[in-house]
């Protein structure tokens, strides 16, 4: 959704999931990384968890969503909701079996 809304291509997706990728090249371990979101702002600065959400839905147009995202009791509840998931996310989604999760190395193509 996020790449269908960037028409000025404001948005550089990397899947860290991919062999080529290099954790140390943003001075984060490949477990860190994985650990919930993470962006790189353009003075190479490394943010995470909802305030990437918060940079994406601007730069998409989502201005107003990420007002709301900033209110005190939304801004708490929407920080723990995506540390939960995130450390979850492989489970969640469907990409543990055997008691092992993995990381597919294949872009989605939703």
């Amino acid at each position: 959704m996020l790449r269908q809304r960037d028409k000025r291509q404001r948005i550089r997706f990397v899947d860290i999931a991919v062999e080529a990728f290099d954790a140390a090249s943003v001075g984060a371990s490949s477990e860190e990384l994985l650990d919930c979101l993470h962006g790189r702002l353009l003075d190479g600065t490394l943010i995470d968890g909802l305030e990437v959400f918060r940079r994406l839905y601007a730069a998409v147009g989502f201005a107003p969503l990420v007002t709301l995202m900033r209110l005190p009791g939304i801004e708490h509840a929407l920080d723990l909701g995506h540390r939960c998931f995130a450390k979850n996310r492989l489970r969640l989604t469907g990409r543990c079996a055997e008691g092992a999760c993995t990381v597919d190395s294949e872009p989605s193509k939703a």
